[in-house]
């Protein structure tokens, strides 16, 4: 009787023949590979969640007494006082998610605070501009156009009134 001789790796404590289990080179470099690309996914996603950072004044909710939940408001509802928007700039209301805005003396407007581009609060309004920070789309503060990109919609306009001081949410 002829006897083949199993190299020690197949060959099994009780001499049966048994398939190598190993990984392989090209098996582990593809699990890395699917393992980097699922964390770069994850980096690029966005929690749609962001505290405005506050620059020119323009950031936080005070001189506000509103009792809206953070998707708006309700109608009548004091916003901001008129003082509190400076002509050219704005204040970001990050409670309620709206930007008001004084593009000329006298004329307030108000748009979402949400940027078009990736949901993030846009940050800080400057010069008849709205910025949002994280990207560097740029919205017009007197038509809520987008007038730098990566955004490619403009902000949705929000209905208010002016009431005596009062900037009300209509």
């Amino acid at each position: 009787m002829t006897q083949t001789h199993e190299p020690d790796h197949l060959a099994g404590p009780s001499g049966d023949h048994q398939v190598d289990r190993r990984p392989t080179r090209r098996i582990v470099f593809s699990g890395l590979a699917s393992l980097g690309v699922a964390v770069a996914l994850a980096g690029c996603g966005s929690s749609g969640d962001d505290s405005a950072s506050g620059s020119s004044g323009s950031s936080s909710s005070s001189g506000s007494s509103s009792d809206s939940s953070s998707s708006g408001s309700s109608s009548g509802t004091e916003l901001t006082k008129t003082a509190d928007v400076p002509v050219g700039g704005g204040v970001i209301l990050t409670d309620q998610k709206i930007v008001v805005t004084q593009p000329k003396a006298g004329t307030y407007e108000a748009f979402s605070a949400t940027c078009t581009h990736q949901g993030f609060l846009v940050g800080q309004v400057k010069d008849d501009v709205i910025l949002c920070e994280h990207h560097g789309s740029e919205f017009s503060a007197e038509t809520g156009k987008v007038t730098r990109g990566p955004a490619q919609t403009a902000l949705s306009k929000v209905a208010i009134t002016v009431s005596g001081d009062s900037i009300l949410a209509a």
